[in-house]
């Protein structure tokens, strides 16, 4: 069997703004995102961001089925810094040019005091990249952040940093990826 790979989005928490480090639970309908994503799926094993919102699904789909899990750090969304929190609303309130540089631009400006771009993407396509090689002939589940999916993808698709927050990666989203790195609909 070829190795498949679905990035799992964890649900809605209730919460918006940026919430990166923040270690938010998921509401009820974050639960029932995530459980619709997966509905007729199967896994071999579950790799997870240690994120609450990720990890708590995670933990009860493994127990569920008897799979294996494994927590990576990796996997975490990026650190939003000083924006921790705070929504795009109330930061065009605050700090409009940033903001707007960032959604722009997010190699060359990253949020204050946050994560640079260079370091997310290194630490995120290891991670992927460990998975692949590791996780040879087997249909493994990653959940993990919006962030960390668009960066997978527009590393799969050959895209710019340039076009990463234009991918559409709802709350309980699954993306399929085959062993050659496409994508697949689920």
């Amino acid at each position: 069997m070829p190795l498949a790979i679905g990035l799992l989005r964890h649900g809605d928490t209730g919460l918006s703004g940026f919430r990166g480090a923040l270690d938010d639970e998921l509401a009820p309908l974050g639960w029932r995102q995530m459980e619709q994503a997966i509905t007729g799926k199967e896994w071999d094993m579950v790799i997870s961001s240690p994120r609450l919102r990720c990890a708590a699904f995670a933990q009860m789909l493994a127990a569920r089925y008897g799979l294996p899990l494994h927590l990576d750090e990796r996997l975490a969304e990026m650190h939003f810094g000083a924006w921790e929190g705070k929504t795009a609303a109330e930061l065009m309130q605050s700090d409009a040019e940033a903001l707007q540089n960032f959604w722009q631009d997010p190699e060359r400006y990253p949020p204050p005091e946050g994560e640079h771009m260079e370091k997310f993407s290194a630490r995120v396509l290891q991670a992927w990249s460990d998975i692949q090689q590791q996780c040879a002939g087997q249909r493994v589940l990653v959940v993990t952040h919006g962030g960390v999916i668009r960066r997978i993808l527009c590393h799969v698709r050959g895209l710019p940093l340039g076009e990463l927050l234009s991918l559409e990666v709802a709350h309980g989203s699954l993306h399929m990826s085959c062993p050659n790195g496409t994508e697949k609909t689920p």
